[in-house]
């Protein structure tokens, strides 16, 4: 799906401060590549009626045109998420950090950096490698095809929308497997508490995914959930319920 006819609010950034006792508590939540917050938002705003602060950053290049996505680089997104970050790490006391793909592998090249100032970070399907896909090839290929059709969202709920691009530009698949690259190398430095949500079946991302991020990262704290119902864009999917549930609950034991 395009972006026609998306709600402003849906592709835009978002924040919302806390209350309560949680009102310090900060919380980072990334979405993925071509995609908007509108994957996140849901999320969010959940965190936020337990009194939690919350920031949902519009990564560069997405929500408005492909032609923007294909002039950014790699390194633009995690400085994205370091503003937010930043932000909250102003008024709150404890912050955590969420990825959804892509924005997983972005958020966790932020970690990498932040590891004094994060108390937990939260992954759902997140993305670190593309198997047999090598950056010098796509960077040859980018001087043939500017840019390829991408699939459907894989949900399996057939009421939800995700607004994203329907088209992805061959540069910056490039620069997407760059922040993968370098993501991989700094994984072992990573010693935050982490907990990663996995969709059982997932069309758009292996399960290797996974494997390699909780392989490498030094957290002694490092669990997986098996999310049985939802496909890859699972912040939107059947099991909502339980991520939004289990997020919290690991929020709270960590803060």
């Amino acid at each position: 799906m395009g972006l026609e006819g998306a709600p402003q609010e849906a592709i835009t950034s978002w924040s919302a401060t806390g209350s309560g006792e949680n009102s310090k508590i900060g919380i980072v939540l990334v979405h993925g590549f071509t995609s908007t917050p509108s994957v996140m938002r849901p999320w969010a705003q959940f965190l936020n009626s337990h009194g939690f602060s919350v920031r949902v950053p519009l990564l560069p290049g997405h929500g408005t045109s492909v032609d923007d996505l294909e002039a950014v680089s790699w390194q633009q997104w995690p400085t994205e998420i370091e503003t937010h970050l930043n932000q909250l790490l102003l008024d709150c006391e404890k912050v955590f950090l969420c990825g959804f793909s892509m924005g997983g592998a972005a958020s966790l090249h932020v970690a990498a950096r932040y590891q004094s100032e994060l108390t937990g970070i939260i992954l759902v399907n997140p993305m670190i490698h593309r198997e047999g896909v090598w950056p010098t090839a796509v960077k040859f290929a980018a001087r043939f095809v500017k840019s390829f059709g991408t699939s459907g969202s894989d949900i399996k709920s057939k009421d939800v929308v995700q607004w994203k691009y329907d088209r992805t530009p061959m540069r910056a698949a490039h620069q997407l497997l760059i922040l993968l690259e370098n993501t991989r190398k700094i994984l072992p430095t990573i010693k935050t508490p982490t907990i990663l949500f996995r969709s059982e079946i997932d069309h758009t991302l292996p399960a290797t995914n996974a494997r390699i991020i909780l392989n490498r990262i030094a957290s002694k704290h490092k669990e997986e959930v098996i999310l049985s119902n939802s496909f890859h864009v699972a912040p939107l999917d059947h099991d909502q319920e339980q991520l939004f549930a289990d997020s919290l609950n690991f929020i709270r034991e960590f803060s």
